[in-house]
């Protein structure tokens, strides 16, 4: 996160003292409401939550799905022309300002941004899942398995990643080029002024970034505990149920904030890292004593696949769709759009942070080639081995998977005739994984939340992380209570649509304050050539 020199470097926005508390009163006041009430209306009455929450996502992606997915090709297309364009050359954190990573330091984080892990567990389950149930064709055919890959690298590829990507570079040109507030509001200056952004409007678009961040790192945490649960009960017989799974979110948020009062961070990142470079370990294996010539075969022909298809796959609304069937499209492309865009502030944040020093060229090829090279690795070596399995061994993936997703993943390494060893050390250590994933991410997502209600400042108070931290362990609580995954997926559908709005918004402001300073630089060299030649 920013030092405290940068706490003296770029301002902050005008904040009041709460209960003696320095935080912006507007803003955190809004973003708790927000959440207490989603609290309270889930404890008090969990199964209208349910229901209320399935009645108005339904409604957006029926009415409004095409808005989700303009808006994330408008994301790619803004951060290819920007990559192209004459700001490419624009250095983030000024024209003096040197990379504090090296290259490969710095590919490492994106590395690590961009294995989140959904990978380690829907590798597997996402691929098996569209091959036989895909949105068009024949199921569990050549063909099917083919497109499943595609399918996958669309949910996990370019799309999001552009979208973080532009999110973290207003944030950083924004604070670090311009002096503005470490906030989302400072996007804003270009399209509406500083006087206004300061004002009511500046608040709610804080606010709402801060709860739809809470609310996105909550699902997260619901997932993550579901999954855990799942290779718990496979590995070790402990039983699949609420009770556990809110057993483990109480476990989890307490060492969240254990790490927040005490400084744990370091020993979880090490845990992290060690977690990561087993995931590595694991793909090489995979990769050499799996399908080795299908894997690189396939990885070749969907990669192909998926650039071409990148406009119909981006425009893909099921408009021929019988209205009384499920909607293939909802249940996946929406929820994950939804999900990336109500995670876009916390990542965003942290890609801004780690680089500083490059120029936008830089930075966005970066952000959008690595994380998602990454995904695409690791997609095709798990996900396609599975298929292999599936279309040549029927190995017998797709029955679990449309009951079980997160089982997906242990059973597959049981058929793959790996040493019992390595089956339980990997089954294990996965566990371990997305455990620590979601205390750094509870941790990390936090002090974002707690930045943004404290009106910018990089070093905000540990009280008021503390209350974040925990809120996040409860909504995840409250929203398992009232109605498991498909609650999840519900509020993480309707938290996306009132942020992608303001980050379109946001994109707006930045291209206009990219061309504002590159124009008014332009005309300052013009205005000193001028000068010279008249002296000379």
């Amino acid at each position: 996160m920013p030092t405290r020199s940068d706490a003296d470097r770029y301002g902050s926005s005008k904040r009041h003292n709460l209960l003696g508390i320095p935080v912006h009163r507007a803003v955190f006041l809004i973003s708790a409401s927000v959440i207490l009430t989603l609290v309270i209306v889930g404890a008090a009455m969990p199964g209208r939550l349910q229901s209320g929450a399935e009645t108005v996502q339904d409604a957006i992606a029926d009415n409004l799905g095409w808005f989700y997915l303009l808006a994330m090709n408008a994301f790619l297309i803004l951060a290819l022309y920007l990559i192209f364009s004459r700001y490419g050359s624009v250095r983030l954190g000024g024209e003096d300002e040197q990379p504090e990573f090296s290259n490969w330091g710095w590919f490492s984080m994106l590395f690590a941004a961009g294995t989140g892990v959904g990978l380690l567990f829907y590798g597997v389950a996402e691929p098996v899942s569209f091959f036989a149930d895909p949105p068009f064709g024949e199921a569990e055919t050549e063909q099917a398995a083919s497109d499943a890959l595609v399918h996958s690298y669309f949910h996990w590829g370019l799309h999001g990643w552009s979208m973080y990507g532009l999110v973290g570079l207003s944030l950083c040109y924004f604070c670090f080029n311009r002096g503005l507030p470490l906030t989302i509001r400072s996007a804003f200056v270009p399209l509406l002024g500083k006087a206004r952004v300061e004002g009511p409007i500046g608040n709610g678009i804080d606010a709402m970034a801060a709860a739809g961040t809470l609310i996105g790192v909550a699902v997260s945490l619901g997932l993550g505990v579901r999954q855990i649960n799942t290779g718990l009960e496979h590995a070790y017989g402990v039983p699949d149920n609420l009770g556990v799974q809110l057993g483990l979110i109480a476990g989890i948020t307490t060492v969240a904030l254990l790490s927040v009062l005490s400084g744990l961070a370091k020993g979880i990142q090490r845990l992290s890292k060690l977690a990561l470079l087993i995931g590595a370990v694991l793909v090489v294996y995979v990769l050499l004593f799996g399908p080795t010539q299908f894997i690189f075969d396939s990885m070749l022909q969907s990669l192909g696949n998926y650039i071409n298809e990148i406009p119909s796959r981006g425009t893909f609304t099921e408009a021929f769709h019988s209205p009384d069937a499920e909607s293939w499209q909802n249940e996946w492309t929406l929820f994950y759009f939804a999900w990336w865009i109500s995670w876009s502030p916390f990542v965003g944040l942290f890609i801004a942070r780690v680089s500083r020093g490059r120029t936008l060229r830089e930075y966005l090829l970066g952000v959008l080639l690595v994380p998602t090279g990454t995904s695409v690795l690791w997609l095709t070596v798990m996900g396609g081995s599975a298929l292999y399995r599936e279309l040549f061994e029927a190995a017998g993936l797709v029955d679990i998977v449309e009951d079980e997703p997160e089982l997906a993943f242990f059973l597959f390494l049981d058929n793959f005739q790996l040493p019992e060893w390595v089956v339980t050390t990997s089954m294990t250590l996965m566990i371990a994984t997305v455990a620590i994933f979601f205390v750094t991410s509870s941790d990390s997502g936090s002090l974002i939340i707690d930045i943004i209600t404290s009106g910018g400042d990089p070093h905000p108070p540990k009280t008021t992380r503390v209350f974040w931290a925990t809120m996040e362990g409860v909504v995840a609580a409250i929203l398992l209570t009232a109605g498991g995954l498909e609650a999840l997926q519900a509020v993480a559908t309707i938290s996306g649509l009132p942020f992608v709005v303001i980050l379109l918004f946001m994109c707006a402001g930045l291209y206009l304050g990219l061309r504002r300073c590159e124009s008014a630089k332009a005309e300052s060299g013009t205005s000193r050539g001028t000068d010279d030649r008249r002296r000379s």
